[in-house]
């Protein structure tokens, strides 16, 4: 009878944790607003988190001068280059861009915007693989003007944290 309790008990607490586990991962809208981010992304006991780091831009014209702003694009440009190579990322881990709870980006100041940074040309990039018909799923978003990037050509870097479903 010990030995069957002894089964029986860590069994049914097995059975009873694996709904927990299932629980799905929430994400609470911004009131009021149609902006396309979380205002928070609740992650239930039991989700494997992975870290991914700071992704820059791909080259789209490899004529132009080595790490210039031509060689990567404009902000536009460099969000929707960066965002793809996230996108592979994850897929290497068996995930997507529906998984991201968390994204930062830095941001520089465009030299044709005067120095000022071009959020819009950020988020036409972004709004194309968040908030969808096909990826509704927004993450928690902090967007960071910094003085400079790693590469000289980058006005982007973005790194996420995605949860596993």
């Amino acid at each position: 009878m010990i030995g069957r309790t002894l089964i029986s008990a860590p069994l049914a607490l097995a059975l009873a944790a694996g709904p927990a586990l299932a629980e799905d991962i929430v994400r609470y809208p911004i009131p009021g607003s149609d902006f396309p981010i979380s205002e928070a992304v609740e992650v239930p006991a039991g989700h494997a988190t992975v870290y991914l780091s700071g992704f820059g831009p791909s080259v789209i014209n490899p004529n132009a001068e080595k790490n210039s702003l031509a060689s990567f694009g404009d902000t536009r440009a460099q969000t929707a280059s960066t965002l793809a190579s996230i996108e592979a990322a994850l897929k290497r881990r068996n995930l997507s861009l529906r998984d991201v709870v968390k994204m930062t980006v830095f941001i520089v100041g465009d030299p044709a915007k005067g120095g000022h940074l071009d959020f819009a040309g950020l988020m036409e990039a972004y709004r194309e693989q968040f908030g969808t018909a096909a990826q509704p799923n927004l993450p928690t978003r902090s967007a960071v003007q910094v003085a400079a990037l790693a590469n000289p050509g980058w006005l982007v870097e973005i790194e996420v944290t995605a949860v596993r479903p």
